[in-house]
């Protein structure tokens, strides 16, 4: 029997009618951050989730995709789903090769499951380190899954907020693998874009080649608020001026865990960002289609 689930009563879910951005995307355009979610009664959330999300599946994710001007998609593993990437992976299967995943697993997965993973379009592992979300495990714990995927030339991608990188810059920067930081390890926008503290992620980028940003989520991190976002503009600017080859752009559909936020974002909104934070069609060329092609897609 189904197992119903009932969303968190301050959830907010995604607005079902974005608005048709004005910014049209470069044909080939990749929204390289999306989750999906359930639907519960066929991909059960995991027992250990922080949160209950409300339904989102893969139908509509493309739907948005399509709707938006985009072309692909790259579906990162949710923590509501744990180590169940099955979401993940039907919602892979059925993009006709327009989707690409990152998967969430533990030390023990067998070299015969990642296979088949890779084989749906997994292309990735993710560790979130954001205490409100998962429970950050010891440094040996991604050591052994990186032995694992690392000989299939997936790439880590990192979630942690701005205040983890000092503490963790030993082992991230040990990592031998491409490295994808989630929304610019979450600066606080109410300081300096100059400032030390994003100095630290700067130089965090700079001298180690192999990490890549998403420069995605001004709704999680500004304080200024929507519709423009404005404060997170010269933080996003700054990193894709510096790093044009090592940034990738994503929606973060279904925008989850945002009640602390107070406010689901307008896709269409976000997406006529992407002309204000890569002003010039190079730049937006790099962030939409040449690097998460050169990442996703290289064969």
């Amino acid at each position: 029997m189904a197992k119903t689930f009932t969303m968190d009563a301050d959830w907010l879910c995604f607005d079902p009618s974005p608005s048709k951005p004005g910014f049209v995307p470069p044909p080939g355009a990749v929204d390289a951050h999306c989750h999906v979610f359930g639907p519960g009664e066929q991909f059960p959330y995991a027992p250990e989730r922080k949160y209950t999300p409300c339904d989102a599946g893969r139908d509509q994710l493309y739907a948005l995709r399509d709707h938006l001007g985009f072309s692909r998609n790259v579906v990162v593993q949710a923590t509501a789903h744990g180590t169940d990437n099955r979401a993940m992976i039907d919602a892979l299967v059925h993009s006709h090769d327009r989707a690409r995943g990152v998967a969430s697993v533990a030390p023990d997965i067998s070299d015969d499951e990642l296979a088949r993973m890779h084989e749906a379009g997994v292309r990735g592992v993710r560790f979130n380190y954001v205490k409100r979300l998962a429970d950050p495990k010891p440094d040996a714990y991604y050591r052994r899954i990186i032995e694992k995927i690392a000989k299939l030339g997936w790439h880590v991608v990192i979630y942690f907020e701005a205040p983890d990188l000092a503490e963790k810059w030993d082992f991230f920067t040990s990592l031998p693998t491409t490295v994808v930081v989630d929304h610019m390890g979450r600066p606080d926008v109410t300081k300096s874009v100059d400032g030390p503290e994003f100095g630290l992620f700067l130089r965090f980028m700079e001298e180690n080649p192999n990490v890549w940003s998403k420069v995605t989520c001004p709704e999680r991190l500004s304080r200024s608020g929507p519709p423009s976002y404005d404060d997170v503009v010269a933080f996003a600017q700054r990193v894709i001026e510096r790093f044009p080859d090592r940034v990738l752009w994503g929606t973060d559909w279904p925008h989850p865990n945002l009640s602390m936020v107070g406010h689901m974002p307008d896709d269409g909104a976000l997406v006529n960002m992407i002309p204000r934070i890569a002003p010039n069609e190079e730049h937006q060329h790099r962030l939409l289609v040449a690097n998460p092609m050169r990442l996703y897609w290289p064969e």
